[in-house]
């Protein structure tokens, strides 16, 4: 069994192993080669969430297990071998769940957003905030990012963080939020807010919106106006979306719908389309789902092979194999 840390993590693994990971498992997950199963919460003082995910179609299985707090938050992800459950991996998740985070974020750009797209708009500017522009920065050809931060100074500093490895992209921090959204071709919301965030009127028809913060019932980044006027709805896991996804769940009273929405993976399966017209609004509510850990854990125990990377666990042969 392989310890990874987040040093080797981030040695390992590029936003485009990401992207490549996370799409493949939708696609197995279409295939039924693929199982996701909901966020599982529970805790006093500190709060632990844990999150498995089964694909046979990569011969893995395995869990992402976390914990919250005061103090901030700790990830772990745990592999096993889908045929015989030989433990093969445990990895530092910081690094991993934000690469996957963007990514699933990227992958439904690739399907839902005008592939003219070239002005994005971020809101929020936390650390999610970097892989979320890298990744609709590396499917569609953005030119322009407006970034808005509640906290004044926050946005400029994450435009200077992140400006030299975007050389072709121009970002720019936005004084509002209806700023950085008006006229926007891609509106990403990457918040732990309770209120809304999107200024409905401020969305333009053709708009892709992924809103990434909202995996929790008591969150909310969109308006229940914003949700009603999407064209098409896609969630990364519907069971997952039913129990935490406060954007719709908070919409329901509005008269949405969930026979409108559809999973990421029959999108990626081209069962449905992921736009079908220009001036269509469409939503991409992403929750983060385990199986897009397991998948690019996967990724980066195969990377690891041969590399020198990762550490053997010692142990009883019998037990660890």
């Amino acid at each position: 069994m392989k310890f990874f840390t987040e040093a080797d993590v981030e040695r390992l693994l590029t936003m485009n192993d990401a992207l490549e990971a996370v799409q493949e498992a939708f696609a197995l997950k279409a295939a039924g080669q693929a199982q996701n199963r909901p966020r599982q919460r529970a805790g006093g003082g500190a709060l632990l969430q844990v999150m498995p995910a089964a694909i046979p179609g990569l011969g893995v299985m395995g869990f992402k297990a976390y914990t919250s707090s005061r103090e901030g938050a700790r990830f772990m992800v745990f592999l096993f071998d889908s045929e015989s459950g030989k433990p093969l991996a445990a990895i530092q998740g910081n690094r991993l769940g934000q690469l996957r985070t963007g990514a699933a974020t990227g992958v439904a750009c690739r399907f839902m957003a005008r592939p003219e797209s070239r002005v994005l708009a971020l809101v929020g500017c936390g650390y999610q905030a970097e892989t979320q522009l890298a990744a609709v920065a590396s499917v569609l050809p953005i030119e322009e990012a407006r970034v808005f931060c509640r906290t004044p100074g926050r946005a400029e500093a994450f435009g200077t963080r992140m400006q030299p490895s975007l050389p072709g992209v121009r970002l720019v921090a936005a004084a509002t939020v209806h700023q950085a959204v008006e006229g926007a071709d891609v509106v990403v919301t990457v918040t732990n807010s309770k209120e809304p965030v999107v200024p409905d009127e401020a969305v333009a028809p053709g708009t892709c919106i992924c809103a990434a913060g909202s995996n929790h019932a008591a969150r909310r980044e969109l308006a229940a106006a914003t949700v009603l006027g999407a064209h098409r709805v896609v969630v990364d896991d519907l069971a997952q979306a039913r129990l935490e996804c406060g954007d719709l769940l908070g919409a329901e009273s509005a008269g949405f719908s969930w026979d409108k929405v559809v999973e990421l993976a029959d999108v990626v399966a081209a069962r449905y389309p992921g736009r079908e017209r220009p001036d269509e609004i469409t939503l991409f509510e992403s929750q983060g789902v385990a199986l897009e850990d397991v998948a690019l854990g996967a990724r980066l125990l195969k990377k690891a092979e041969g590399s020198g990377i990762g550490r053997t666990l010692p142990g009883d042969p019998g037990l660890w194999g």
